[in-house]
C-alpha cells in the first residue's frame, strides 16, 4: 500500500511535466507563427468595415498575400473577441510583424492620407477625386459641403472658391463633414487679413478675387504671365468694359476642348458669358489655385486692356492698350491656326 500511495504524487508530476511540455512546444509555435516578417514591398491596405470580416480577409490576403495576409487575419480573429471590424487604412512596412499589424487593425492605430488636389475644373470633379482617396463618397461629401456653406451664406456656384487646392492629411475613413471642414478651414486661413485687404482695394469680395483668378489661371498656364494678365482683366473691370474672356465661353458651352472660340460660340445663353454680361460670371469657371489668386491681389500696374495668344503657340500672349494693336495681333494668331488647320 505504501508503494502505490508513493507512486502517485510521481505520476501527477509526471503529467504536469508533460503539460508544460507541450504548452511550452504550443507556444514556440504560436510566438513563431505570430511573428511572421512581412516580406514584401511597402503597401497601403483598406479596412471598410462595410464588408464585414470576409471582406477584411480578402484584403489582407491580395494585398499581403495568402500566408501573411491570412495570419494576420486569423490573429485578428483571436484578439478582437469576434468585435466589429473597424475601418481605417494602414501602411505596412517590410518586416512588421503579423502580431502587431493586426493589433493595429483592431486597435485602428492607422496611418493618415495625404489627399492632393490640383488642375481640376468643377465641383463634381473635386468630389469624385476626394471619393477615390478617401472612404467617404462623393454624394455624402457634397452633403457636407452643402450644409456647411450654405449655412455660412455662401452660394452654390462660388463653393469651388472655397477649397483650395493643396495637399490635405486625413485618416482614410474620416466623416465627409470632417473633410470638407479641414478643407474649407484652410481657405479661410489662407484669407487672412493681409489678403482681405488687399481684395478690399480691389473692391472685391475674396470670392470675385477667386472667380477672377479662375478665369486667369484658364487663360494662362504661365505663372510669370498671370499677374498680368490678371491686370487686364482688373483694368476692364474699373473702366466699365465686359471682360470678354474666352474661357467663360468655353465653361458656358461646357467644353474646354474649344480651341478657336467662334462668334457661334458667343451666343451661347448663359450669365457665365462675359461677352453678353459686364462684370464677374457667378462664380468661378474652375478650383482656383493659390498662386493664382495671389497673382490677382499682386498684379502689377499696367494699361493693357486687350490680350491674344501669341502667334508662335508659346502659351504666351501678345498685349495691347487699344482696339487696332489687338486687332494686328489677333491677325498674326488667326493666321497661325489657319496653317495648323485649327478650326
Amino acid at each position: 500500500m505504501k508503494n502505490k500511495k508513493k507512486k502517485w504524487p510521481r505520476l501527477v508530476l509526471q503529467a504536469l511535466a508533460v503539460v508544460v511540455i507541450i504548452g511550452c512546444i504550443a507556444g514556440v509555435f504560436v510566438y513563431f507563427y505570430a511573428s511572421k516578417p512581412y516580406d514584401g514591398e511597402r503597401v497601403r491596405i483598406y479596412v471598410d468595415a462595410a464588408g464585414g470580416e470576409t471582406a477584411l480577409r480578402d484584403s489582407l490576403e491580395k494585398r499581403l498575400g495568402d500566408d501573411y495576409g491570412g495570419r494576420v487575419y486569423k490573429i485578428w480573429s483571436v484578439i478582437s473577441e469576434k468585435s466589429e471590424v473597424k475601418s481605417g487604412s494602414y501602411v505596412v512596412e517590410p518586416g512588421e510583424k503579423a502580431w502587431k499589424l493586426a493589433g493595429r487593425i483592431e486597435n485602428r492605430r492607422q496611418d493618415p492620407v495625404n489627399v492632393t488636389f490640383n488642375n481640376l475644373r468643377t465641383f463634381g470633379q473635386l468630389m469624385a477625386r476626394l471619393d477615390a482617396q478617401l472612404l467617404a463618397d462623393s454624394a455624402s461629401l457634397a452633403a457636407a459641403a452643402d450644409s456647411l456653406l450654405v449655412s455660412s451664406g455662401v452660394a452654390p456656384v462660388e463653393f469651388a472658391a472655397h477649397f483650395l487646392p493643396d495637399t490635405y492629411e486625413f485618416y482614410w475613413n474620416e466623416p465627409a463633414s470632417g473633410v470638407v471642414e479641414k478643407i474649407v478651414a484652410n481657405y479661410d486661413r489662407f484669407w487672412n487679413d493681409g489678403r482681405r485687404a488687399k481684395a478690399r482695394a480691389l473692391h472685391l469680395t475674396p470670392d470675385e478675387v477667386a472667380t477672377l483668378a479662375s478665369i486667369v489661371e484658364e487663360e494662362t498656364n504661365k505663372a510669370d504671365e498671370r499677374p498680368v494678365v490678371a491686370r487686364l482683366y482688373l483694368n476692364r473691370l474699373a473702366s466699365g468694359m465686359k471682360l470678354q474672356a474666352d474661357p467663360t465661353v468655353r465653361f458656358a458651352l461646357g467644353d474646354f476642348s474649344i480651341r478657336r472660340v467662334l462668334n457661334k460660340h458667343l451666343q451661347v445663353s448663359s450669365p457665365y458669358n462675359t461677352y453678353q454680361h459686364p462684370g464677374l460670371p457667378p462664380g468661378p469657371i474652375r478650383i482656383p489655385e493659390a498662386s493664382a489668386i495671389d497673382a490677382v491681389l499682386n498684379a502689377p500696374v499696367h494699361k493693357y486692356l486687350y490680350m491674344c495668344a501669341r502667334e508662335d503657340f508659346s502659351g504666351y500672349h501678345n498685349f495691347a492698350v487699344d482696339y487696332a494693336s489687338h486687332q494686328a495681333n489677333a491677325k498674326k494668331y488667326q493666321a497661325a491656326l489657319d496653317r495648323k488647320g485649327y478650326k
